[in-house]
């Protein structure tokens, strides 16, 4: 019998600045966001399509990596779906997110380790690796508070 598997691989740019918080127990817990791009013919035209995705960094390497991922920073995340179920004014809420296994930092666009090729002050590029024993986020809980839907002047693009 075949097991389920449940895997994603992103590329994409922050859409702003990642933010640390730390559980009741002291885990370090990073969320961000990215945006990814893709291109879809409409007729003989070519248009942009974005798609956008909440990412969760769990231990050691939330904290390491905090400092780099801020708005407009490509990054590459390898993680699993994790999705939410909640009940909010007697409506049924869900949401699914990203739970990151690895994050790489790729190019040399935005904020810190920003530059232009390979110049000596740019950091080289980190992954992480959270404990196999990561805590699940807190259920019913936005990734981002109220209004983390809205990305009116958030888009890095």
């Amino acid at each position: 019998m075949a097991s389920d598997i449940n895997h994603v691989i992103l590329i994409g740019r922050l859409t702003r600045d990642a933010e640390l918080r730390y559980s009741g127990g002291g885990m370090a817990i990073l969320k961000f966001a990215i945006a990814v791009n893709r291109r879809k013919k409409n007729g003989e035209q070519w248009e942009d399509e974005v798609s956008y995705f909440d990412i969760t960094l769990f231990g050691k390497s939330a904290e390491s990596l905090k400092d780099y991922l801020v708005k407009g920073k490509q990054i590459a995340v390898d993680g699993e779906l994790r999705q939410s179920r909640w009940e909010q004014d007697g409506q049924s809420r869900s949401k699914v997110e990203i739970i990151a296994n690895n994050v790489e930092l790729l190019g040399s666009g935005g904020g810190a380790g920003g530059g232009s090729g390979g110049g000596g002050g740019t950091p080289r590029p980190q992954t992480s690796r959270p404990p196999a024993n990561r805590p699940a986020p807190p259920e019913g809980e936005d990734s981002f508070g109220p209004g983390a839907d809205d990305f009116e002047d958030d888009i890095p693009f």
